[in-house]
């Protein structure tokens, strides 16, 4: 069992996400039920990687300053979009803003070299925006992970 084929997101509006995710960021989604009142909705998309972090280092990459709390809602779930470049990176940032998105860190040069930010969508998932130049892509566009 080497698949991860869906991360499910409990949202409290499947309207408002459905707007989000589809027509404020552009994801190809496959609607059940109504678009007024959706049962579900599915994500077409190249493909997902899981990655493990602290969970107390993550909040912090978050937030440095102030990190979120289980307390207030912080689920200990970050989601992940790598990028091909600083630009991509950018416009991601630009398209989330557009959308509703609450930007809660700017994209910056982060500890690890790279260049990454966080936003939350509508629901507080956060997502991380993220580029590194010695990062690979295979056909699906998908982050190749290997030892370094």
């Amino acid at each position: 069992m080497n698949r991860l084929n869906l991360i499910t997101l409990g949202v409290r509006d499947m309207v408002e996400s459905l707007k989000f995710y589809r027509d404020g960021l552009g994801f190809e989604v496959v609607v059940h039920g109504e678009e007024t009142n959706p049962d579900v909705i599915f994500f077409n998309n190249g493909g997902t990687k899981i990655s493990l972090f602290p969970i107390e280092n993550l909040a912090k990459d978050i937030n440095d300053e102030n990190p979120p709390a289980a307390s207030e809602g912080f689920s200990r779930i970050a989601l992940a979009y790598n990028g091909k470049s600083k630009e991509e990176v950018d416009e991601v940032f630009s398209l989330a803003e557009k959308a509703g998105a609450k930007i809660v860190k700017k994209p910056q040069t982060v500890f690890w070299g790279g260049y990454s930010g966080y936003f939350q969508d509508p629901n507080g998932f956060y997502w991380e925006v993220a580029y590194g130049e010695d990062w690979a892509f295979d056909e699906n566009d998908m982050l190749i992970v290997s030892k370094n």
